[in-house]
């Protein structure tokens, strides 16, 4: 594999979701990534389905999309950690890679011997990653920690969601796990940064990565908000508590997202929804007043709203030059002319699906390009390669390995 990380190994014990979205930030990135799992389970996300991937023949496989959404590129080799000598196999691959990469329960791994500690003094270069709900140290350091209930206990479902006098109002989860994923991103930067300064000093390091560390420093806006207020920000449901109109209006058919951002963008909108006495009204003259006044300028831009269809609505507003869209069903996302044009969609080989969907790593490179990505593996397919080319070991130790249910 080629790309800009090529020739850095990476050596991956995490599981699930931010772990391996980091290493495959790192795969899709040029490295190669050695994903250790249990021998005859694997990733708990294997089995995270329906759905499956299906076979040439329509029938689910083993490999549920949840697993083939962040495994992309990587090699997997089966190992029992619990054992001595399947610790011993994986301080071999430290001590000949580049990073590790772990999401076990603060000292889970020291048991082992394969914590920072242990493995730093084989290979004082190492960059070793690990993740988990709250940090290496801290009142909450032994508490397990998930997405859901980090969205929650972060702050992130305090402020999102309708308010509690609308219908329905009440906290909302993200749709998609984002406290892992960002996890996975920081995670990512956090590696890549480490390994410059090795590259510059010679001395690898620990990186301490926690969900609920991550999700606060994600609030942004909201949490800056906060601090230089001390009041606490309420739900909005599609609202934004620094700029109006900016969030979902109601269409003749459906739904349209206004995102104005600027005082000309309001003059404009206007001058298309037929508002065009609203500029030079005092209360709606600059966003801060708009902001002040949204409770009843929102009503107004509603009725008008209504008059026309989503498409209508995008055809004028972007002549205008109006930022606006639509909210689109990931059907029709992945039939965007934009998206398809930009190659977010692609087919990878799999040995048993034939070829597997993936959505692209959104990343540009003008000198590194992103290319040669593989179907994220089937269990354990790459153990015999890596023993004997990183590992260095025989074909009878391998067997030996094997006989004894270590690999």
């Amino acid at each position: 594999m080629t790309g800009a990380l090529s020739g850095i190994r990476v050596l991956d014990l995490s599981r699930v979701l931010a772990g391996p979205w980091a290493s495959q930030t790192l795969a899709d990135l040029g490295a190669e990534v050695i994903k250790i799992e249990r021998p005859g389970a694997g990733d708990d996300t294997r089995g995270w389905g329906p759905p499956f991937a299906k076979d040439e023949a329509g029938n689910d496989t083993t490999e549920a999309a949840y697993y083939l959404t962040a495994n992309r590129g990587k090699k997997s080799l089966t190992v029992d950690i619990t054992k001595p000598e399947g610790q011993e196999v994986v301080r071999n691959l430290a001590a000949q890679s580049d990073v590790v990469l772990e999401n076990f329960k603060v000292g889970g791994l020291a048991k082992y011997g394969l914590d920072y500690t242990s493995l730093a003094k084989i290979n004082p270069k190492l960059v070793y990653c690990s993740i988990t709900g709250f940090g290496q140290d801290g009142p909450y350091k032994d508490r397990p920690g998930y997405d859901f209930m980090i969205q929650g206990m972060g702050g992130l479902m305090s402020i999102t969601g309708a308010p509690d006098e609308a219908p329905g109002g009440q906290p909302m989860k993200v749709g998609v796990a984002v406290a892992d994923i960002f996890t996975g991103l920081y995670a990512t930067i956090g590696i890549l940064s480490a390994l410059r300064h090795r590259d510059a000093t010679g001395e690898g390091q620990h990186i301490d990565l926690a969900l609920l560390d991550v999700q606060t420093a994600v609030l942004a806006n909201q949490a800056m908000n906060y601090l230089t207020t001390g009041t606490a920000p309420e739900r909005l449901g599609n609202a934004h508590p620094n700029i109006v109109p900016y969030e979902a209006f109601p269409s003749a058919d459906g739904y349209l997202i206004l995102a104005v951002g600027n005082d000309s963008q309001f003059k404009s909108f206007c001058a298309v929804a037929g508002l065009a006495d609203l500029p030079s009204d005092q209360r709606y003259m600059t966003n801060r007043s708009r902001v002040a006044n949204r409770e009843t300028l929102v009503p107004l831009i509603r009725r008008a709203m209504v008059t026309k269809t989503t498409d209508e609505w995008i055809a004028a507003l972007e002549k205008a030059n109006v930022p606006c869209g639509p909210i689109n069903t990931l059907d029709r996302v992945f039939d965007n002319p934009q998206v398809q044009h930009r190659g977010m969609i692609r087919y990878l080989d799999h040995p048993v699906a034939g070829k597997v969907p993936t959505v692209a790593n959104p990343i540009k490179f003008s000198k590194t390009p992103i290319s040669g990505e593989t179907a994220a593996p089937m269990l354990g397919p790459h153990s015999d390669e890596i023993l004997r080319k990183v590992a260095d070991l025989s074909d009878e130790q391998i067997e030996k390995l094997r006989s004894a249910g270590i690999i």
